[in-house]
């Protein structure tokens, strides 16, 4: 006897199994976009009901440098800030109206499309409005005026500039006019014009308080130049030097001065006036004795340092501890810390003479390098 059903063909139920399958299979796959899509208004709607306040801090972290990035931006369409005036109206509006977004800016003359990038600088310096401007030139300008008509009316904003292998055909930078400028850095000047740059420095603004030149030498003749007084009021010097008595017309021409970083190379027998210097508090100093001499050189030998906190001193010959000891018996200077190279050393009697003069002095040893500045502060 059969059964009502037994007459029904299988194939016709696999097929509706199939096609229930499917149908589950795709809503459920739609359930799943739709939760992803509710979770991701959810998290827009957020952002968006953010105060423009912590918006604008947010994208202040977006501009922000690891270790390895310069701190200049660079007009460029796929990174901040320019990126975040792309994403949506009202972050535009709160890019666009935030001018330390906008307060760095690195300027690039090495490459053709002037016109384009003239305009991109004009547009991004117009949106800092009257925020602190740090401003880094890289290249060469042959047309003056040009340059003039971007950064001019922004100078009195200019507090910090840097001019990295720099050549100009068209005279002099002036930099005197950046009345706001505190701190200059000059980096591979080297086919800038001698005379050009020698007026360049020779008027310095009078809010200048940091020079860094690390690449440039200047010898006791061409310091003679540097007369102007805003050489008197700087507090940060950083720059190569040739003969002792440049160092010493360096103290002298910066009395205000209290941290000097400098190479310098010394002969080996030289007679000088000594000075005394009573607001230096940080000496980074790299020196070497032209000519094979056998001499002992100590540049401290005619200086008096009354307040200095931190010595780093490298020399390629043995360290000169007798002329130190007697350099900290004149100063009587409470030393915090002594920074010295693994290649002079420093014998363990001699640590203990110079703690039993200065108790609480802090001695550091460091790979032999020509470029590490040590920060003790850092350790």
């Amino acid at each position: 006897m059969q059964t009502p059903n037994s007459n029904i063909d299988s194939s016709l139920v696999t097929s509706a199994i199939v096609r229930k399958h499917s149908s589950v299979r795709y809503r459920h796959r739609r359930l799943i976009e739709e939760k992803t899509d509710i979770q991701s208004n959810a998290v827009s709607s957020a952002i968006c009901r953010l105060p423009t306040e912590i918006l604008s801090e947010i994208f202040m972290h977006c501009v922000v440098p690891d270790e390895t990035q310069d701190e200049h931006l660079s007009p460029r369409a796929k990174q901040a800030p320019i990126l975040l005036t792309t994403i949506c109206h009202r972050w535009r509006a709160v890019a666009i109206n935030l001018p330390r977004l906008w307060c760095k800016l690195q300027l690039d003359f090495r490459f053709n499309g002037w016109e384009k990038k003239s305009s991109g600088y004009t547009s991004w310096l117009k949106r800092t409005k009257a925020c602190p401007l740090s401003l880094k030139l890289i290249g060469s300008w042959n047309n003056m005026d040009k340059l003039q008509s971007i950064i001019q009316p922004h100078a009195q904003q200019i507090t910090s500039l840097t001019l990295k292998r720099v050549t100009a055909n068209a005279g002099p930078f002036i930099m005197e006019d950046f009345h706001a400028l505190e701190e200059l850095t000059i980096h591979h000047a080297f086919n800038f014009p001698k005379q050009d740059l020698d007026r360049s420095l020779s008027k310095l603004p009078v809010n200048l308080r940091r020079l860094n030149m690390p690449e440039l030498i200047f010898n006791r003749k061409k310091l003679n130049f540097f007369a102007d007084s805003a050489w008197a009021r700087l507090t940060h010097l950083d720059l190569r030097i040739k003969g002792l008595d440049a160092f010493i017309h360096i103290l002298r021409l910066c009395p205000n001065v209290t941290s000097l970083t400098m190479e310098a190379s010394f002969s080996p027998i030289e007679h000088v006036a000594p000075v005394t210097h009573v607001n230096l508090r940080t000496l980074h100093m790299f020196w070497s004795v032209l000519r094979t001499s056998s001499e002992i050189l100590f540049p401290l030998t005619f200086v008096t340092l009354p307040n200095l906190c931190v010595l780093q001193a490298r020399h390629k010959k043995q360290w000169s501890h007798k002329e130190f000891m007697a350099f900290m018996t004149r100063s009587k200077c409470s030393l915090e810390t002594l920074i010295l190279s693994r290649s002079e050393g420093i014998k363990a009697e001699q640590e203990e003479e110079c703690a039993a003069l200065v108790s609480s002095l802090k001695l550091i040893t460091v790979p032999d390098t020509d470029e590490a500045i040590y920060d003790p502060y850092d350790w």
